[in-house]
């Protein structure tokens, strides 16, 4: 009889992968990502259990939208006190937090969950080339890279 094959958290295979967004569409780039940070590019693939990579995506300051989305996408949140409403267009936070736009694009594409939440802990973007990763030894990521 056959079992079912269920990944541990210990038995985990993490490997270290770097993505340049230079020039690269956000929603494509952060579907990629978000992929390789669940582990669905892995045949050991378990939807409950985090068994994916570490993603370090560089120069998120060149990222691109198509359309009007450069002035017309809003990012929008609250300080938290009264009349701390704010929004600001791709354009405004692209100059100001490159790397927040990338990350939260992938961040809405993980669970929210506690394992989306320990997922997004293994992405780290960088506004520029240089990141502090070059210990592990990060292999570059094709983005024309398919899921099955």
């Amino acid at each position: 009889m056959n079992t079912t094959y269920f990944a541990k958290k210990e038995d985990a295979q993490r490997d270290w992968f770097v993505v340049d967004a230079d020039g690269q569409t956000l929603g494509k780039l952060a579907v990629v990502v978000a992929n390789v940070l669940r582990g669905k590019h892995k045949p050991t693939f378990t939807p409950h259990a985090d068994a994916g990579d570490f993603v370090v995506v560089i120069n998120a300051d060149k990222i691109q939208v198509s359309g009007k989305k450069r002035d017309q996408k809003l990012y929008r949140h609250h300080t938290g006190y009264p009349g701390g409403f704010r929004q600001k267009t791709f354009r405004q936070l692209q100059a100001k937090h490159p790397e927040r736009i990338v990350e939260k694009a992938v961040k809405g594409m993980l669970p929210h969950t506690k394992l989306g939440s320990q997922l997004y802990r293994k992405l780290k973007v960088y506004a520029g080339e240089q990141h502090p990763h070059q210990a592990q030894q990060p292999k570059a990521l094709s983005l024309d890279y398919k899921v099955n």
